[in-house]
């Protein structure tokens, strides 16, 4: 015969172990990558390459305003897992908390990315995600295919600047010099 009191505490402690290991959330920590970096995340790994300022796409009537600026980045995110995934949307957000989600229509912008991503196991889906924000300095948020865990990408504040050549009107392919300053004659 087995003691009633023993069998109670197993039993109790059985029971808080249980309850212990299914209440118990899971945390990872988040981690800040540069561009360029490989971020490991999930069964997702994200890279992001550049980012390019539009102030529209297209031209004439058929241009896409946005309210702030266009944002690309140009980004691949590339499936670890043996099977098709899902990969989650991505969102900017700035020093001062504000978030900003990519687009979710397509205006045009060159090599889109998309925003249903399905990815096959071992292949990559790259391109553009697109955001209509302000220039600002921003850090990317990208998710793995559970949403569980989180990192982000620092994006510094950053303008081409490149000054393309430019042409004498009828001159082709030749750059445009500006026009020497007229001899003056000496006086003797």
């Amino acid at each position: 015969m087995q003691n009633p009191l023993i069998v109670s505490w197993f039993t109790a402690a059985a029971a808080m172990l249980v309850f212990i290991g299914c209440s118990t959330d899971k945390t990872y920590p988040v981690h800040t990558y540069n561009m360029g970096e490989r971020v490991d995340l999930g069964h997702i790994v994200y890279v992001a390459f550049e980012t390019q300022w539009l102030t529209q796409i297209g031209t004439g009537p058929e241009a896409k305003i946005p309210q702030n600026r266009f944002f690309l980045v140009r980004m691949s995110a590339t499936n670890g897992l043996g099977s098709e995934i899902m990969v989650p949307a991505v969102t900017l957000e700035d020093d001062s908390g504000n978030r900003y989600q990519e687009l979710s229509a397509d205006v045009g912008a060159p090599q889109w990315m998309g925003v249903l991503r399905s990815v096959r196991s071992a292949e990559s889906a790259q391109g553009n995600v697109v955001f209509d924000a302000p220039p600002r300095h921003y850090k990317m948020r990208v998710m793995d295919e559970t949403g569980e865990r989180i990192a982000y990408i620092d994006i510094p504040l950053s303008f081409g600047a490149e000054t393309p050549e430019i042409g004498a009107p009828g001159a082709a392919n030749q750059p445009f010099l500006p026009p020497s300053p007229p001899a003056t004659a000496k006086k003797r």
